[in-house]
């Protein structure tokens, strides 16, 4: 930025100025190379705002980004979160490398989800005569002032607890917030680096470890130099009379003396890489200290014997509804009848939901002029929320009823090793707090998934009495433990089964297809299709271990989640036949 904006964090672009072995000596960093050749155009910014950002685990092609492992829960049996984010802070002076060591940390740490806080993020508004002053290098952009350190610990505070928020993106061109706002969700690990990381009472209290980079006073001249002038377009007389101006004194001042509150001191910044492993030992241990663990046979006979919950409402067992059960129950029954009366169903299944959103009286005239006493939605707005994989196929029925319903996604699969669910991915429509959300799954056997989701939405701070589980078929097991968890919660479905096996399928459940309609898949992606003898339970399992189902199934890649998401260009997911699919492509391509 024009000014020193970048002080608390500009250091976020140093690593690919050279090795981490050139922090060791200042002649690598000659002062010569920092001049521009004559007539040399100056180049382009390469970062004009603050960086704040999660760090999920990614598989990355030319292509495709995959995601390669998930969060495991972070509550427990109740719903309630049991053990906070991990939160380390790293302070130390301009162009130390604090961000270099953060992302070495992030690295060699090789755990899920894990967030990086900038406090470049959190510089204030500043004023027209600000402005001016900052234009002129004439504004102190590392005083303890220049922060707003209300908004960095409510911020920290409620990321710490495991809840959404929202991160303002500093323009340092301007010196001001940008409109648009980042959400940070799910961190097991926190990283707050910034200058002054330890500058605040209350702020300190959040950190559970705090490290500081202790760095040359020489290198972070040079680094801030080269940074300056090669990157934020500033001439090298500016820079040096900022640096003696202000970021000298404020280093001295307020700075270095917090380096005796830190636990860990980390000489030469980003060279010292057994400084780091130590580090990183550390945090493993605190981490499996926090682990959560899942007994899903005591949460299978927690509730047994129990009555059912009174949130929970089954759709009146009427002969209509009782046939259809049976068609989509009995084996004999194509692939076709499960899909048209599957629809039937969900169909009724959404209608019945909507009973129970609030209504107000209104009064509206008629075209023969007669005022009708009537009924309007009183809420603001209704989303939709569906589980995928098989959740996706109850969105044609809630688009059907609801006109210009917003539509998001969460995907959570269960992992094979340990058992639990995993939050792989997520997207929801903005300021989904105010809306009464309809969260979607086909079937619920253990509720595990569906607990996830549900805490996924209440940390994205949606009221739980707004929350409405529709599934098409539940186990009583996954019912009491949804309720128990999570007692507001309305959970809404066709029929309540009795049982679940040993692999926690729903017992007797929708049933199994017949052997010979060519499909190999569980109820997944592409729609619906199912093979003998597999699960069709919708909470996110594992695809099965049938060979035509790994043919079938695609990665789960970011632009696939994507173009499910709300503002999606692409029509919802349809219950259809791949071959019917295939057909359709090839008509409207001899159309055109």
């Amino acid at each position: 930025m024009a000014a020193a904006a970048g002080d608390g964090g500009g250091e976020g672009v140093h690593e690919e100025r050279g090795a981490p072995g050139d922090d060791s000596t200042s002649g690598a960093e000659s002062l010569d190379r920092l001049y521009p050749a004559v007539g040399a155009a100056r180049p382009p910014r390469k970062r004009t705002t603050s960086q704040c950002k999660s760090e999920p685990p990614l598989l990355r092609t030319s292509k495709r980004t995959i995601y390669t492992a998930g969060r495991p829960p972070w509550y427990n049996e109740h719903g309630t979160q049991s053990k906070e984010a991990f939160v380390i802070g790293l302070g130390g002076g301009s162009a130390s490398g604090k961000t270099t060591v953060a992302r070495m940390i992030i690295e060699a740490l090789d755990v899920p989800w894990v967030v990086l806080l900038s406090m470049d993020s959190f510089y204030k508004v500043l004023t027209k005569q600000q402005q001016e002053q900052a234009a002129s290098n004439d504004f102190n952009f590392d005083h303890p002032d220049a922060f707003d350190f209300d908004l960095i610990i409510s911020t920290l505070k409620k990321l710490k607890q495991g809840k959404s928020v929202t991160i303002p993106i500093y323009d340092f061109t301007t010196h001001s917030r940008k409109k648009e706002w980042k959400t940070l969700y799910g961190a097991n690990v926190i990283i707050f680096e910034g200058i002054m990381a330890f500058a605040d009472k209350m702020l300190l209290e959040l950190l559970d470890m705090k490290i500081f980079v202790d760095t040359d006073s020489d290198i972070r001249l040079v680094r801030r130099l080269r940074r300056d002038i090669g990157e934020r377009g500033r001439d090298i007389e500016g820079v040096i009379k900022q640096y003696n101006k202000f970021v000298k004194p404020a280093f001295d001042q307020y700075i270095q003396p917090t380096m005796r509150l830190a636990d860990i001191v980390v000489p030469r910044g980003s060279g010292n890489t057994v400084a780091i492993d130590l580090i990183v030992q550390h945090v493993h241990s605190q981490l499996e200290e926090r682990k959560l663990r899942w007994d899903m046979a005591a949460l299978a006979s927690a509730h047994q014997c129990h009555p059912l919950p009174r949130t929970l409402s089954v759709l009146k067992s009427t002969p209509q509804v009782r046939g259809m059960h049976t068609i989509i129950r009995d084996k004999e029954t194509s692939r076709d009848e499960f899909i048209f009366y599957s629809k039937r169903l969900m169909r009724l299944l959404i209608e019945h939901a909507l009973s129970f959103l609030p209504f107000r009286s209104c009064t509206v005239q008629t075209p023969q002029g007669e005022d009708y006493e009537g009924r309007s939605y009183s809420g603001k707005q209704i989303t939709g929320v569906s589980i995928l994989r098989a959740g996706e196929t109850m969105e044609p029925a809630l688009r059907a009823v609801c006109k210009d319903v917003r539509i998001g996604t969460i995907l959570i699969q269960t992992n094979s090793n340990t058992g639990e669910p995993e939050l792989h991915y997520l997207r929801l429509p903005k300021d989904i707090s105010e809306d009464h959300v309809i969260l979607m799954d086909c079937t619920v056997s253990t509720g595990a998934a569906a607990m996830m989701a549900v805490r996924v939405l209440l940390d994205h701070d949606v009221p739980e009495d707004k929350i409405f589980l529709l599934s098409l078929l539940m186990a009583e097991m996954g019912v009491h433990s949804v309720a128990y968890a999570f007692p507001q919660v309305k959970i809404i479905t066709t029929a309540v089964d009795k049982k679940v096996n040993n692999l926690f399928r729903i017992i007797p459940g929708i049933g199994e297809y017949p052997p010979g309609t060519g499909s190999g898949t569980c109820l997944g992606w592409d729609g619906w299709s199912g093979a003998p003898g597999q699960p069709q339970e919708g909470e996110g399992s594992s695809p099965c271990p049938a060979e035509p189902c790994y043919k079938s199934m695609q990665p789960l890649t970011k632009d696939r989640l994507a173009s499910s998401s709300p503002g999606s260009a692409r029509e919802p997911m349809s219950l259809r036949s791949p071959l019917w699919a295939k057909s359709t492509r090839r008509r409207q391509q001899g159309q055109h």
